[in-house]
């Protein structure tokens, strides 16, 4: 069974290298180990030789975007330390595809493209806001009545179940849970893709401002500290080349889950070798 899946794997993976090679994108790579991950909350990479094992490649590639490179993806191995379940593991394949002067619109039409491309039968996504997904699902609008533990409560409680199984974008999130995207008004252009229920993937039109940038920076490392998480140094020479992008889009989305799905398999651990 395990050869089978991770035949099946493969082809998926020159599936999508086949996609966004057709589109004009430039495959790169960056340091799997590095000095300064993005600090936020609840999301631990784990140690190694004095510096850290990236939960993500995004800082690197922007720096990509920053040095002139305009579409970018990179398919390659994550960390996050104490993940370990039917849908996680300590270590993932994860890819990142950026392009320049996009927004996260684009960048969900590249995806809904992927998934018409790796699964013609696939059904096409819908797209619901945060604020109509509170509203019918949890009963309450967190735009007038701000709860951080309420919201992350709901959205795994009540959101998330209720979700339909059908591909959907879930757009357009408050502004205290706008990450690294840019604010339009009072919602974050920032959406999360969920497929039969599976978190898949997680999308900004991206920050590019520097001076924003370094104060959530610093507002997230202010709250790990409360949580006793590990501090992370601020990447400088990310926050410097940043204003180099100009305006950018990109998305994160986990290998192990899609393939998962696309295979009927019920663990991402069924379609990863030695997990």
């Amino acid at each position: 069974m395990m050869v089978e899946a991770l035949r099946l794997r493969a082809a998926i993976l020159r599936g999508i290298r086949g996609f966004f090679d057709g589109l004009g994108f430039d495959e790169v790579v960056t340091p799997v180990r590095i000095a300064a991950p993005a600090p936020e909350p609840h999301i631990d990479c784990p140690s190694c030789c004095g510096e850290f094992l990236r939960a993500s490649p995004e800082l690197q590639m922007k720096r990509l975007l920053a040095a002139g490179m305009d579409r970018i993806y990179q398919i390659g191995p994550c960390f996050r330390e104490g993940e370990k379940g039917r849908r996680h593991n300590p270590e993932f394949t994860m890819i990142e595809w950026y392009r320049k002067n996009a927004t996260y619109r684009d960048i969900a039409n590249d995806l809904e493209a992927l998934l018409a491309a790796l699964s013609p039968d696939a059904p096409k996504p819908v797209w619901i806001t945060v604020r109509e997904a509170y509203l019918r699902f949890a009963g309450w609008d967190p735009w007038l009545d701000w709860d951080q533990d309420r919201f992350d409560f709901d959205m795994a409680t009540k959101i998330e179940p209720s979700l339909p199984k059908e591909p959907v974008f879930l757009a357009d999130y408050p502004v205290r849970a706008c990450s690294l995207a840019k604010l339009r008004g009072d919602v974050a252009e920032r959406w999360e893709f969920y497929w039969r229920g599976v978190e898949l993937a997680n999308c900004f039109t991206e920050l590019c401002d520097a001076g924003e940038q370094r104060k959530r920076f610093l507002e997230a490392r202010e709250e790990r500290r409360i949580l006793g998480e590990t501090d992370y140094p601020l990447d400088e020479s990310f926050l410097a080349e940043l204003p180099l992008v100009g305006s950018a889009s990109g998305v994160a989305l986990g290998i192990d889950r899609l393939v998962m799905l696309l295979c009927g398999e019920a663990s991402i651990s069924d379609v990863m070798a030695f997990s």
